[in-house]
């Protein structure tokens, strides 16, 4: 376990970055062949982002910084997470391997390495540290910002990933603690843990001010000191970023939601409750803020409003990455180092009478990845192909040119990043004790009682049909699928 000297959370991280990465890192010689051939890693993770981006085809959207990356880089435009939900999206991220329906599925990996570490497989970021990386995350990486436990998630002894980073950052400002910072509103304003408090905090609001004035403005610019910083070493890091937006509640400087005054909004695509049993829930994690009386589900103008300020607070991300990127180039390692930008699931804005994540709808599970690095082939050029979040460790380390591990149940998307034609594969996503399987013609879910839905994606009703009766044979065949996953 690393030192607390090592999980430092405010602004004196410069100085510490070099002291942990020196001695708690496999030593690198600068001169050696192999080292220096392998990529630095800066993983730009974004919670609650689905793939509401100009270049992903939603024109109405501000996202110039992120559609530039997309336009040197490759998109997946068809990239699945493996469950909608924070923790559990991020456990697949961060080890490769399916996990289970629960936020807290890292702390109990956390449990599990404090009894037996032999017995489980190592993180990707503990994977590179072991391969001579320096290792940093800032922000929302893993489940809990700055990645540790105890009753305010500042407890430097309780690590949601043993022997991962060498540094765990988490710049809290005005919101004194990660707890706060995770729904913080303006002005160090926090939400409370129960549902009175909860409903005292506004779903939605746009203040004036600087960036800083939300905790996303804070992570970004601690992300920038680590690239500074980072980028002086003599060996490879793998910075990771995790932006908080557009998280609810949805909370943005107001020049963000000025760029929306005079945008109208494409109707809600299938916007009514779904007949028949399916994964459907009631959007509590909207529904419980303040929301003024009102419901998106039936107050169309105000459904309008909840949208541009999730459009507000993907520009204000935006905005960020841009940063991010800039700085990369401007301290010359953008040279050599592997860029990607992921979204960690979907989230509903009203289709399926739906506002949240928790399902295993399209929405919920389609989420944008782009991934960019020097010398990447047919540069710009979008894929359609099937791919998962469980493929982004083994391709980020046949990239970066270190070993990949045999213990990862994904598969590297090498072959997309070379030709955005070649074939990819059917995806698993699981929620709630349900299981689905996304291939490229339909959608398949099954339920725990065995109640199957089967959505087809050649047709216009897409996933607003059940037609599992109507197709038993497909039904048998994707059964078997879905039971070699696993």
């Amino acid at each position: 376990m690393l030192s607390k000297t090592c999980h430092v959370f405010l602004l004196f991280a410069v100085g510490i970055a070099f002291q942990c990465c020196e001695s708690n890192a496999m030593p690198v010689d600068p001169n050696d062949e192999k080292t220096s051939k392998q990529r630095n890693v800066l993983l730009i993770c974004v919670d609650d982002l689905r793939p509401e981006l100009a270049s992903f085809g939603a024109t109405h959207i501000h996202s110039p910084n992120i559609d530039r990356l997309a336009s040197q880089g490759r998109a997946f435009h068809s990239h699945y997470v493996n469950a909608p939900s924070c923790g559990c999206s991020r456990y697949t991220l961060l080890t490769g391997r399916y996990g289970e329906s629960s936020n807290n599925a890292l702390f109990k990996r956390a449990k599990q390495v404090a009894k037996d570490a032999a017995a489980v497989p190592p993180s990707m970021p503990e994977w590179f540290r072991n391969h001579g990386y320096c290792t940093v995350s800032v922000g929302k990486v893993s489940h809990h910002p700055g990645g540790l436990g105890g009753k305010l998630w500042d407890d430097p002894d309780d690590l949601e990933m043993p022997n991962a980073w060498d540094q765990h950052l988490m710049p809290s400002g005005a919101w004194k603690n990660p707890l706060g910072v995770m729904h913080g509103l303006a002005h160090g304003n926090v939400r409370g843990k129960s549902q009175a408090e909860a409903g005292r905090h506004d779903v939605f609001e746009s203040a004036e001010g600087p960036d800083s004035n939300y905790p996303d403005g804070l992570i970004a610019t601690e992300g920038l000191k680590q690239i500074e910083t980072l980028a002086a070493l003599d060996k490879p890091f793998f910075l990771a970023v995790g932006l908080i937006k557009p998280h609810l509640p949805f909370g943005a400087p107001q020049r963000y939601l000025d760029l929306y005054k005079d945008v109208t909004f494409p109707p809600i695509a299938h916007p009514n409750k779904p007949a028949g049993k399916t994964t459907w829930h009631k959007s509590g994690e909207f529904t419980k803020y303040n929301s003024w009386g009102k419901d998106p589900r039936t107050d169309d103008e105000f459904a309008t409003e909840a949208r541009r300020h999730y459009a507000a607070c993907v520009s204000y991300v935006d905005k960020h990455v841009g940063d991010l990127l800039a700085k990369l180039t401007e301290v010359g390692a953008d040279e050599n180092t592997v860029v990607v930008l992921w979204g960690d699931h979907g989230w509903h804005l009203g289709e399926h009478g739906i506002w949240g994540k928790h399902c295993l709808f399209e929405e919920a599970l389609l989420a944008p990845l782009i991934v960019d690095y020097p010398g990447i082939q047919q540069r710009g050029a979008k894929t359609d192909a099937l791919v998962s979040t469980l493929d982004i460790f083994p391709t980020l380390c046949e990239i970066a040119g270190i070993e990949k591990p045999s213990f990862v149940e994904g598969r590297s998307l090498q072959p997309l990043l070379t030709d955005p034609s070649a074939e990819g594969h059917d995806v698993l996503s699981y929620w709630g004790g349900a299981n689905t399987i996304r291939t490229k013609t339909h959608r398949m879910t099954v339920h725990k009682n065995g109640y199957v839905e089967l959505y087809d994606h050649t047709s216009e009703a897409k996933e607003t049909a059940n037609v599992a009766d109507q197709h038993p044979d497909l039904v048998d065949q994707l059964k078997l699928k879905l039971a070699n996953f696993r």
